[in-house]
């Protein structure tokens, strides 16, 4: 439903027409401009700080690389998918009761795929190499494991390597949910947080230490985290982290781990980058794909043309009708996006932003916010397409061109998940 504009703002509206690359997403000669898309808390923090989003790589925006008018779908048919039927409970896998016990509390009684499968390698010490999507229930199918391996023999301990730090306190709430019932301890070492209760909290016994690789190596330079300590490590997500340009911090923290200990690598994608860490730190691992939704084939896509001068006012068009429930919009740039969810709350639409130049106070008020239906607009960068999960999502706005079809992937699938419907819009400037 291409919407075409060229009635003027009305009156009290504040017109606004964004910044960064609005309006200029498929003039592809441009210079990228400076202050690269947001590290949202994966960076290392200088020292003495008390966290800060180094990230990985520096630069500016990537260039848009694909056209997504290619992918105009306005009415998709979901093709069944046959029904995968589990070849194990969890009460087969040798868990405690107490585990199996909270997973049926839980409303959980059939392992998904990915955990019937790899549960059982990985309870046998096995290297795993698990090729599965967000939302496949992953996080429980490297915690059940090795929470069981933990009770078993006390002196384990794991650290969880993610991509960012909302996704590092996801899996260590899950961890809690999960451990709830045993004397277990778990801290999380996150950028954008004080280092210094994460440094009195490591001088602790923590069977389980959940991170970014940043923070992380930041505490062993420190002194603070023992790698010679750990028997098991995690990768969550490790396409990710790749990507956000922590490979040099993920081999030196893996350099460090004792040679014998148990590895398993979670990821969307297998790159050659991965491929080469995976040969280099992993031994004999087992491979577990799980076949993944194509997303781009079970969510309405559509782009909206629109000549610059009226982009804003197309926008406000759209959200002002009532289907627009639960709306997440992408920015290209930190800056454009917080002016964006500004202008979107001078005008009448309540918004919140999350973006890498925010403390992780506010970006966990804004998700707050967010899912509780506080504010029905939620503007983010491209890092809340990995590491956010919330749910009735109605529709995705790009507001700003993606980097490449990988990120429209991950944008889209915001919406339309499990057995939900949901519609992608991106917007395209006319020629």
């Amino acid at each position: 439903m291409p919407i075409q504009t060229s009635r003027r703002p009305q009156a009290g509206r504040r017109p606004y027409s964004g910044s960064g690359s609005t309006g200029q997403s498929f003039n592809r000669n441009r210079r990228p401009a400076s202050g690269g898309g947001s590290r949202f808390g994966g960076g290392r923090p200088q020292r003495g700080g008390n966290g800060g989003n180094r990230g990985g790589r520096g630069g500016g925006r990537k260039q848009p690389t694909f056209d997504p008018s290619q992918f105009i779908n306005k009415n998709p048919v979901e093709v069944a998918a046959d029904a995968y039927v589990a070849e194990h409970t969890f009460a087969d896998f040798g868990l405690d009761k107490d585990i199996v016990a909270t997973m049926t509390n839980q409303g959980i009684t059939v392992p998904s795929p990915i955990q019937d499968q790899t549960i059982p390698m990985a309870m046998a010490g096995k290297d795993i190499i698990g090729l599965a999507e967000t939302g496949t229930g992953k996080t429980a199918a490297f915690l059940l494991p090795l929470i069981q391996k933990t009770l078993s023999e006390k002196n384990q301990q794991t650290l969880i390597l993610t991509p960012t730090r909302e996704l590092a306190l996801q899996v260590e709430a899950e961890f809690r949910k999960l451990a709830s019932n045993f004397k277990l301890f778990s801290t999380s070492c996150v950028g954008g947080t004080s280092i210094q209760p994460q440094i009195r909290s490591l001088k602790r016994t923590n069977h389980f230490i959940i991170g970014t690789p940043g923070r992380v190596l930041d505490l062993i330079d420190r002194g603070n985290l023992r790698t010679d300590r750990i028997t098991n490590i995690v990768l969550d997500e490790a396409d990710r982290m790749l990507d956000m340009g922590f490979i040099h911090d993920m081999r030196q923290i893996l350099s460090g781990v004792t040679k014998n200990r148990q590895t398993l690598f979670f990821s969307a994608t297998m790159t050659t980058e991965a491929e080469r860490l995976v040969n280099d730190f992993m031994r004999s691992p087992v491979t577990v794909s799980v076949k993944k939704k194509d997303v781009t084939n079970s969510i309405a896509q559509d782009v909206v043309t629109y000549e610059h001068v009226h982009k804003f006012d197309t926008l406000l068009t759209l959200l002002a009708k009532p289907e627009f429930s639960r709306v997440i919009i992408f920015g290209a740039m930190k800056h454009s996006v917080e002016k964006l969810a500004q202008e979107l709350s001078h005008n009448g639409v309540k918004a919140e932003s999350i973006h890498g130049n925010k403390s992780h106070g506010q970006r966990q008020r804004a998700l707050s916010d967010f899912k509780s239906g506080r504010v029905r607009i939620l503007v983010a960068t491209d890092v809340a397409a990995r590491g956010i999960h919330v749910d009735n999502v109605s529709h995705v706005i790009n507001y700003d061109l993606p980097n490449t079809f990988e990120d429209y992937v991950h944008r889209i699938g915001r919406t339309g998940r499990g057995s939900m419907r949901g519609e992608a819009l991106t917007f395209v400037p006319k020629h």
